[in-house]
């Protein structure tokens, strides 16, 4: 395992637990008043959840194999939590990006959709660590 190996399998549960709670409190936030403390948890969850992006990205290179094998041979035996997951991931993260894009504000419905798909990103996640401990 090389340094960068090392450090981004230390990296991803900390950027993941960084991600999860930001966007509880961002959620949180987004039900009060105070549009400062909403922007202030707006700002620390996109760049937890860079963090966490990058994280990821090298996880699922590192992994990338499996991938290959899925698209060569079919889901077959595959882990369908993984596949789940996979699914999941990519999804929160291009709602993500079209709340950066297009989105002004709290309270949006397609923030909502990217807060209940990234509970369901976070129970996911902890099922995924779980099975490979």
């Amino acid at each position: 395992m090389g340094k960068t190996s090392f450090y981004m399998k230390r990296l991803l549960p900390l950027a993941f637990v960084m991600s999860a709670v930001t966007g509880i409190d961002l959620h949180i936030a987004g039900h009060g008043t105070d549009h400062e403390a909403w922007h202030i948890w707006s700002v620390a969850h996109v760049a937890a959840s860079l963090l966490w992006l990058a994280s990821v990205s090298f996880h699922v290179k590192r992994h990338r194999y499996w991938y290959k094998s899925l698209a060569r041979k079919g889901i077959g035996r595959k882990s369908k939590t993984t596949l789940f997951l996979s699914a999941t991931f990519l999804t929160v993260t291009v709602t993500g990006i079209m709340l950066l894009a297009y989105v002004s504000g709290a309270n949006s419905g397609i923030g909502l959709w990217h807060y209940r798909l990234g509970i369901l990103l976070t129970v996911l996640s902890l099922v995924h660590a779980a099975r490979r401990r």
